[in-house]
C-alpha cells in the first residue's frame, strides 16, 4: 500500500466517521454544533434532507474560496460529498432514543467520535473542509485573528441556524468546549509526516 493510498483511506474513513457521528449527535436531539444547527434549521425549512443541506452548503462555502484565492485539495472535495452522504446514512440508521440516558450516550459518543474522525481526516493532509477554508482564507487575506473570523462565521451560523429552527442544547455547549481538546488528543495518532514522507506520530506545534 502506498503512502497517498494509506492517506487517502485515512481521509475517507475520517470523513464517513464525521458525517455518521453528525448523525448520532441529530438524533440525540440534545444540541448540535454550530454548522450543524445551521444544517439543521435550512433543512427544516428546504424539501432536502439533512445531509443534502450539508452536501449543498459545503459547496456554496467551496464557492467563497474563489475571491480568497484558497485552492482546494482532494480532501476538500471529498468532504463536500461523503459527509453529507454517512450523515443522511446515519440518521437512516440510528433510531432516537426514548431515555434521556440513551440520548446523552448518543451525544457524549457523537462528540467523542466526531473529533477522532476530524483528526483522522486532517491529519491525512488532504485539503481542509470548506467550512475550515473559509476562515483560513479570511485570516489570510484580512490580517485579523483566527479566533476572530472563527468565531464570527460559527455565530453567525448558529444565530441563523436558531432563527430557523436547528437544536440548539447541552449538546451545542458539550461540543464548543470539548471538540479542541479531543482533536488535540487524537492528532498524534493520525498526523501524517509529509515531508518525512512516512506516518509520524508528533504533531508540529
Amino acid at each position: 500500500m502506498t503512502r497517498l493510498t494509506e492517506r487517502l483511506g485515512r481521509l475517507v474513513v475520517g470523513l464517513f466517521l464525521y458525517g455518521f457521528t453528525m448523525a448520532m449527535m441529530v438524533e440525540s436531539t440534545l444540541g448540535l454544533d454550530p454548522w450543524d444547527v445551521f444544517h439543521e434549521g435550512v433543512a427544516t425549512q428546504v424539501p432536502l434532507t439533512f445531509g443534502q443541506v450539508v452536501i449543498v452548503t459545503g459547496a456554496v462555502v467551496l464557492l467563497l474560496w474563489i475571491p480568497l484565492k484558497q485552492v482546494p485539495g482532494i480532501g476538500t472535495v471529498l468532504n463536500v460529498i461523503i459527509i453529507g452522504l454517512a450523515a443522511d446514512f446515519g440518521i437512516a440508521l440510528i433510531d432516537q432514543p426514548d431515555n434521556i440516558w440513551l440520548r446523552g450516550l448518543l451525544l457524549v459518543g457523537g462528540v467523542v467520535g466526531n473529533g477522532f474522525a476530524g483528526a483522522l481526516y486532517i491529519g491525512a493532509q488532504l485539503g481542509p473542509g470548506p467550512r475550515d477554508g473559509l476562515w483560513l482564507g479570511l485570516v489570510r487575506r484580512t490580517g485579523r485573528s483566527v479566533r476572530f473570523w472563527r468565531t464570527t462565521i460559527e455565530v453567525t451560523v448558529l444565530a441563523v441556524g436558531f432563527l430557523l429552527g436547528g437544536t440548539v442544547g447541552v449538546g451545542t455547549v458539550l461540543y464548543a468546549l470539548t471538540i479542541g481538546p479531543i482533536v488535540q488528543f487524537f492528532l498524534p495518532l493520525t498526523h501524517v509526516d509529509v515531508s518525512a514522507g512516512k506516518l509520524s506520530q508528533p504533531v508540529p506545534d
